[in-house]
């Protein structure tokens, strides 16, 4: 019987949340990873395993995936969401905190022949690092037009006129 990306997908990941050390069964051996900057492309299982999960799994213990949404297209699959975790290893320079923080994630995965063969992704390390402590925007991030703590410029200034 032949799987739909969707399950296929929602699969592997109740193998991460299972914290299933091989993840063969749903990937293709020469699958791509690629990523928001700070967190890379992965060429190959084996440099996926070894460069993002190894390090994710030594920086966040006691992980939770958390889905909002699946959704499909032909032989794509999407989701977003947020993994809960434990910071419990050095991340990016900073020292484990043990602070239980929330990781916000996008994901596309494209299927071949019931195996994932892409994988695309975006994590909010921004928002994970200021939950640690570090701003990387150094406070001048566009969330203060959000709040009314500023006034956005109107067009007509943003044009010079």
């Amino acid at each position: 019987m032949t799987k739909s990306p969707l399950e296929i997908v929602k699969a592997m990941e109740l193998a991460l949340q299972n914290d299933d050390r091989d993840l063969s069964p749903y990937f293709h051996e020469d699958f791509l990873w690629s990523a928001n900057f700070g967190c890379g492309e992965k060429l190959g299982l084996q440099n996926f395993e070894r460069n993002w999960m190894d390090p994710f799994r030594a920086a966040f213990g006691d992980r939770d995936f958390r889905t909002d949404h699946f959704m499909q297209d032909g032989d794509w699959a999407a989701c977003f969401g947020n993994c809960h975790a434990t910071h419990r290893g050095e991340l990016m320079g900073i020292a484990p905190t043990g602070k239980r923080i929330t990781i916000p994630y996008i994901d596309f995965w494209r299927i071949d022949d019931e195996k994932i063969v892409e994988n695309r992704v975006s994590v909010d390390y921004a928002s994970v690092l200021k939950q640690l402590g570090h701003d990387v925007f150094n406070g001048q991030g566009w969330e203060a037009y959000d709040r009314g703590d500023s006034v956005a410029p109107s067009d007509k200034e943003r044009a010079g006129l």
